[in-house]
């Protein structure tokens, strides 16, 4: 009779103090005493370890404590034991546990407790832009719609909603409708520097390069949408031919990283590349084609292009005439016209070379029955082809001349020499070129 009665009191005294103990638990919360009140827990859960509420507070006091991995496995065992309500609300807590399953790249288990929290709170949008946010990153766009749709519906001023749903219609190259969600999403909040950076690419690709270039440098206030930003800048300028202004902007691109490695630093390297080329300045752009083949030989055509300028650094007179100012190269397009026997009779700039109509050089009476002839000069690295050869002799035709010369500073393909092998037509490669400029210059 006395062990019963003592086992009887010590469960019955148990019982009162057991309350005030797990509410000493949330004073110590309330009192930021994350370590006391994980002692406190512990305590608690040592007597009674079916606790719900014990564990929710110990997972509390864990993440208040900076250790969400513990809070995780304390909020699971909540979850199992299923018992919610009074101090145990059910809504923050699913709440809680999908973020920190969304935060251990536990993304199914999160989209499970957020589609429970959406049965429990459907009226608050929040939860439905995390359930969009998951399906977008499991690549279930038209999923992650709807439920963005339904977090704009619930709350208009959803800034992020707009601005995710914006990219998914980008992606799905639906331009209008993905202009307006990214606009709308700057209006609601204006520091989403990613919306400006869309917005750009919509811009540039419908060739409104004024607003194109004001987006990037909005976005490129964003570290880390600085150097795609200003790569965008560049090619932008590149696309509205102004070299020198795009080379500018690919320069401050390069100059954002300190440690270049494989990435967005690869292409700005090349578009600048492809700018000094275009530009003439053929040893700067080789500078920066070998920047990326030290990174990663096997990007785009650098090696290709490293290749067909092999020659600029052996021999001043190739390099001379691939860099040279346009009036200079008309000048000495000139010299080797008169080194290959002929003397101009007119003479035309075009892109990457000059057009010239020629005559055989000679001073008797009979040189002026010589026929004239169309004469090509082009200098470009890349292979000739036959669309380049084939306008050349259309060209001959419409002039009512009799024969044409093309003198170029690579080589031509197969088929171009096919085409020319049974014309009125004269190639010359960068061998034959050489010679010339060793004689005229």
């Amino acid at each position: 009779m006395g062990a019963g009665i003592g086992i009887s009191t010590f469960l019955i005294v148990r019982n009162l103090f057991a309350p005030k103990k797990i509410a000493r638990v949330e004073q110590l919360l309330k009192q930021n005493k994350p370590a006391a009140a994980v002692k406190a827990a512990k305590q608690h859960l040592a007597r009674d370890s079916r606790s719900a509420q014990a564990h929710y507070l110990l997972g509390r006091a864990y993440l208040q404590d900076g250790k969400p991995e513990l809070a995780l496995m304390e909020f699971r065992t909540v979850n199992q034991i299923g018992q919610f309500g009074g101090a145990i609300p059910e809504k923050t807590f699913r709440r809680q546990i999908a973020e920190l399953y969304a935060r251990f790249n536990q993304p199914e288990e999160a989209l499970k407790e957020y589609l429970l929290l959406i049965q429990k709170d459907p009226n608050t949008a929040e939860n439905y832009f995390k359930v969009g946010l998951l399906f977008e990153e499991r690549n279930k766009a038209a999923k992650a719609v709807n439920y963005y749709r339904k977090a704009i519906q619930l709350q208009p001023g959803h800034g992020l909603a707009h601005l995710h749903l914006g990219f998914i219609l980008y992606r799905a190259k639906r331009h209008g409708d993905a202009l307006e969600y990214l606009q709308k999403a700057l209006r609601f909040q204006p520091d989403h520097y990613e919306a400006y950076f869309y917005i750009g690419k919509i811009q540039k690709e419908t060739k409104d390069y004024a607003g194109a270039l004001q987006s990037f440098e909005w976005s490129a206030k964003a570290q880390e949408f600085r150097m795609r930003s200003l790569i965008e800048r560049g090619t932008s300028y590149m696309e509205m031919n102004n070299l020198e202004r795009a080379a500018s902007e690919l320069e401050r691109a390069i100059n954002t990283v300190k440690d270049p490695v494989e990435g967005d630093i690869l292409w700005a390297h090349y578009f600048l590349a492809t700018c000094y080329e275009r530009l003439r300045q053929i040893e700067r752009a080789i500078e920066h084609w070998e920047a990326v083949y030290r990174i990663k030989p096997g990007f785009q055509d650098v090696a290709e292009k490293l290749s067909q300028y092999q020659d600029l650094r052996q021999d001043d007179h190739i390099k001379d005439y691939l860099t040279v100012s346009q009036e200079e190269f008309r000048r000495m397009s000139e010299k080797m016209a008169a080194v290959m026997g002929y003397s101009t009779q007119s003479i035309e700039d075009e892109e990457n070379g000059v057009v010239m109509i020629v005559v055989e050089s000679g001073g008797n009476w009979r040189s002026n029955k010589k026929m004239p002839r169309l004469l090509r000069f082009i200098r470009v690295p890349d292979v000739i082809d036959e669309a380049t050869v084939r306008e050349t002799h259309e060209t001959m035709r419409t002039q009512n001349l009799t024969r044409a010369m093309i003198v170029c500073s690579s080589t031509y393909s197969r088929l171009a020499l096919d085409f020319a092998e049974s014309r009125p037509l004269e190639l010359y490669n960068k061998d034959k070129l050489q010679e010339f400029l060793k004689k005229a210059l």
